[in-house]
C-alpha cells in the first residue's frame, strides 16, 4: 500500500537543488504551455536558459510560471515538487555571467535549449534569454511504501493461519 506525505521545506529544496530539470508551465491568453528545461538552483531561486521563442514571448507577457520537479524510481518510491513563482528576464550583465556559470554546472551543453531550429528553409538564430524565478509557493511530496502483511487467524486447534 503506498501513502504519500508532504516534503518538508528542507526536503524540496535538497530535491530542486539536487535533480537540475522538470517541467516548466507557462500560461498565455488562458492556453497553458509546458515543456522540460534544465534548471540552476541557488539561494531559493531558480534560473533557466533558453533561448528567444514561443517560451520566452508567453513569460514576456505572463511572468508566472511553475515548475514541476520530479524524482521517480517505480510507482511505490517518488518525489514531486511544485515551485510556483514569478520569472524575471536576467539583463544586467554581471547577474547574467553568475547565471550561465551555475546553468553550465547543470547542463553543460545548453540543450535543449541550443540546437538547430528550422524555419522553413532557414535556420532560426539562437538568441539566449536566461530567467530567474523567485518562489511566491512550493509544495512537495513523496510515496511511502509500507509493506502489508497477512492477517492471521486463530485456528481451533491453537495454532495460526495467515491469509494469503
Amino acid at each position: 500500500m503506498i501513502e504519500v506525505e508532504e516534503l518538508s521545506e528542507s526536503e524540496i529544496n535538497e530535491v530542486i537543488g539536487r535533480v537540475g530539470y522538470g517541467h516548466l508551465a507557462c500560461c498565455r491568453d488562458g492556453h497553458p504551455y509546458v515543456v522540460p528545461v534544465h534548471y540552476a538552483f541557488e539561494n531559493g531561486d531558480i534560473f533557466i536558459y533558453t533561448t528567444e521563442g514561443k517560451k520566452a514571448a508567453i513569460i514576456n507577457q505572463n511572468p508566472n510560471v511553475c515548475i514541476q520537479i520530479e524524482e521517480v524510481t517505480d510507482n511505490q518510491h517518488w518525489q514531486s515538487v511544485i515551485f510556483d513563482g514569478v520569472a524575471a528576464e536576467i539583463t544586467n550583465l554581471e547577474e547574467r555571467e553568475h547565471a550561465i556559470k551555475l546553468i553550465l554546472a547543470v547542463n553543460p551543453s545548453l540543450t535543449p535549449a541550443v540546437s538547430i531550429h528550422w524555419m522553413d528553409d532557414w535556420v532560426r538564430e539562437n538568441i539566449e534569454v536566461m530567467y530567474r524565478i523567485t518562489p511566491t509557493a512550493t509544495s512537495g511530496r513523496r510515496a511511502v511504501a509500507h509493506s502489508v502483511t497477512a492477517p492471521v487467524i486463530p485456528r481451533k486447534d491453537g495454532g495460526n493461519d495467515e491469509i494469503i
